[in-house]
């Protein structure tokens, strides 16, 4: 792999459009996009995220399934690949992408709000939402990243909740606008972070070691710090759980509406299995989930929406887009 250059891109290369999201919920309970808390930043139109807010978009369901992150402090600017794209040493950034692809680790590059190149830490962690750690480790050189261990087996282990803020404008603006003044007003453990998925979902916020993913997040957090110190989630704006299939995310959301139980650690899933679909392309699914009082199993159907759209603001023709919705929660 070639990199022209600290940018990572030769001149005159047009980037790739942003990839479409596949999963997006809009139940038949959502509320009116009127009564939703509503995220900063002056946006025209046309943007991904104002469209998704004006149509109503609910973001259940569409955290990434990754399990395991590799985190990388790298300040300054970010290019569309904010890895191969950055100060980052331009001749370990693809040897440590392909290093973290054979370990099955997403990279995210971090920084704090408004850190300087000057003040960084050289900090990096690996973290596994499954099983809720991330542990944290300096590194001297950008090199190092290539022969230390990537399994979590280094590393001093942080258990104050970690809010990773999407502010990665090099990949759509939106996520700059609305990211950038959210990521400063939190208090805590805050980063800013690379790419997270979601776009027109912004400002989104990843919530490690446990993987809750959120959009549409309001400037003022909208409670979201307050709840994950309590060791709770917040229904409002949550997108799922990282490392859970779409159907299992959808299901334990549908799960905590019903029954109120709102701990992170609450209605783990044991079971998810394809019911069949039907001409229409309408999929059904079951999934169980451990209650306190025993087992909850969650029956809910999943299908593509009516009408394509234009899902990022970089996307160069509409696409659709996965709608899911409750059919019967039973304990």
């Amino acid at each position: 792999m070639s990199i022209d250059g600290p940018a990572g891109r030769s001149p005159g290369t047009v980037p790739d459009p942003a990839p479409e999201d596949p999963y997006c919920q809009h139940p038949d309970t959502a509320p009116p996009p009127s009564s939703r808390s509503r995220p900063v930043g002056r946006l025209d139109e046309g943007r991904c995220s104002v469209r998704a807010l004006a149509a109503g978009d609910s973001p259940v369901a569409t955290a990434p399934p990754a399990r395991r992150w590799l985190l990388v402090e790298q300040p300054g600017p970010w290019g569309r690949d904010a890895l191969l794209q950055s100060r980052f040493d331009a001749v370990v950034a693809p040897l440590l992408a392909q290093r973290a692809r054979e370990a099955g680790l997403r990279i995210q590059m971090v920084r704090r709000p408004g850190e300087r190149l000057a003040d960084a830490g050289g900090r990096w962690a690996v973290a596994d939402v499954r099983e809720a750690w991330v542990r944290w480790s300096t590194r001297t050189v950008d090199a190092e990243l290539l022969d230390v261990p990537l399994d979590g087996s280094v590393g001093v282990q942080s258990d104050a909740p970690t809010f990773l803020v999407c502010t990665h404008g090099g990949h759509d603006a939106c996520c700059a606008v609305r990211g950038r003044p959210l990521a400063r007003s939190l208090v805590g453990d805050v980063w800013e972070t690379s790419h997270l998925g979601g776009d027109r979902f912004a400002a989104n916020v990843l919530v490690l070691p446990t993987g809750h993913l959120y959009g549409q997040v309001p400037e003022d957090g909208g409670g979201l710090v307050d709840a994950h110190r309590r060791g709770e989630v917040l229904l409002e704006g949550l997108r799922g759980r990282a490392g859970l299939t779409p159907p299992a995310q959808a299901a334990q959301q549908f799960a905590r509406a019903e029954t109120g139980l709102l701990g992170v650690a609450d209605l783990p899933v044991t079971g998810v299995a394809s019911r069949g679909s039907a001409e229409d392309g309408t999929e059904h699914w079951a999934v169980t989930l451990a209650g306190p009082a025993g087992e909850v199993e969650v029956l809910l159907d999943s299908r593509l929406s009516a009408e394509p759209r234009l899902l990022t603001c970089a996307a160069l023709r509409p696409g659709r887009f996965r709608t899911w919705h409750p059919v019967s929660v039973r304990s």
